[in-house]
């Protein structure tokens, strides 16, 4: 029974001779899987892409190329703002005198005026003064025998009096067209010489007549004149009617 355990020992230690021998000849082979010790296994398949790596430093610059081709023009431009004046410039030389013009129709000059006064006291109360001392009535259209100017050329007068006050007190109106339009009263002091005057712009019509009168009583006539006091009586136009022209 002994003999078995013995030759059984005896051929383990010629087959691990045996397999000493065949491996110092065979050439070393790469260690296997833990999984596959016992037997090799079949390829495997490709792995996948790696991640890419980093992108590389920047290269140094290239030399300068040539120009290229002038761009096509590009669409006009908005208007910019307007830019700050300059300052003035100097002075140009006068420039060559133009061609005479043609002659104008000539402009007519409507004129209508007088300029009178007393030579001695008015008349009775209630009827026109009769101014004598002519000063200015070049167009005649003051009568001085009437004592009434009477309108040749329609338009806007002016009309004025001053009257020396002497004696008595004075109540004088200036009437158109035998109504009143202005009144002046003045009382007179003992002793002593007053003035009484007014004015009045009147629009008249050809035909119409301006004159002055006393109103009242013969009390009030204290209109007076010599050779040193005078009473006055003027008017002239000042605008004739737009359809003269």
């Amino acid at each position: 029974m002994k003999l078995v355990p013995n030759l059984l020992l005896c051929l383990l230690l010629l087959v691990k001779l045996y397999y000493t021998e065949t491996a110092e000849d065979e050439e070393p082979r790469p260690p296997k899987e833990p999984c596959a010790n016992w037997m090799g296994g079949a390829p495997g398949y490709p792995g996948h892409n790696g991640v890419p790596g980093r992108d590389g430093k920047d290269g140094k610059d290239g030399q300068k190329g040539e120009n290229g081709d002038p761009g096509e023009p590009g669409p006009k431009g908005d208007t910019g703002e307007g830019g700050v004046p300059g300052t003035e410039g100097p002075r140009g030389f006068p420039g060559i005198p133009g061609l005479k013009g043609e002659k104008g129709e000539g402009a007519y000059v409507y004129r209508s005026a007088f300029s009178v006064g007393l030579t001695s006291r008015a008349p009775h109360p209630n009827i026109p003064i009769r101014f004598t001392k002519i000063f200015y009535n070049e167009q005649k259209h003051y009568d001085e025998t009437t004592g009434k100017f009477r309108c040749s050329i329609p338009g806007l007068y002016y009309f004025a009096y001053h009257l020396t006050v002497y004696i008595t007190d004075v109540k004088v109106s200036l009437y158109k067209k035998d109504k009143a339009v202005l009144f002046t009263y003045d009382q007179f002091k003992e002793n002593n010489v007053d003035q009484a005057s007014g004015s009045v712009l009147l629009h008249l019509s050809v035909g119409e007549e301006v004159w002055l009168q006393v109103y009242g009583e013969e009390e009030n006539n204290g209109v007076y004149a010599d050779n040193i006091n005078d009473s006055t009586f003027m008017g002239f136009l000042l605008y004739p009617d737009l359809d003269l022209h």
